[in-house]
């Protein structure tokens, strides 16, 4: 299945994620783990997309995400800096979804350049991560 890159920016404004996950994690240097993801998420009936854009970003992987749910999830920080964002950055959302991408893509920078691993930069992240999705309607 080929796929377009508008097709994708429609399909993902619909039916995509950008979330960021910060959890207690006491191994971890600053006592954090910061988890950015992008998921989409379709009934198991056509996962066939689901693969098809696992295919187009060469990157994530395709998983039971509940029930008779399916989902496709990039974590890797160096597939969603240097695939997923670049992207969304080239072919932009048409939603209020473009405001959760651009916060989201400020994470996974900070990420990128280690922030997530010292207090100021966590704090940085959990400010942001607050205002995304249904924080960003409050």
């Amino acid at each position: 299945m080929n796929l377009d890159a508008q097709w994708i920016v429609g399909f993902v404004d619909g039916e995509g994620c950008f979330h960021v996950g910060i959890n207690p994690q006491p191994q971890m240097t600053i006592g954090y783990q910061v988890l950015p993801e992008f998921t989409v998420v379709q009934h198991r009936r056509d996962v066939k997309v689901l693969y098809a854009l696992k295919a187009y970003f060469d990157c994530g992987v395709v998983r039971v995400n509940h029930g008779d749910r399916m989902a496709y999830r990039v974590r890797s920080i160096e597939h969603l800096a240097e695939r997923i964002c670049p992207f969304f950055m080239k072919h932009t959302l048409k939603t209020s979804k473009s405001v959760d991408f651009l916060r989201f893509r400020d994470v996974v920078l900070l990420c990128q350049a280690g922030e997530h691993l010292k207090e100021a930069g966590l704090l940085k992240i959990q400010q942001i991560a607050a205002q995304m999705n249904r924080g960003r309607t409050r």
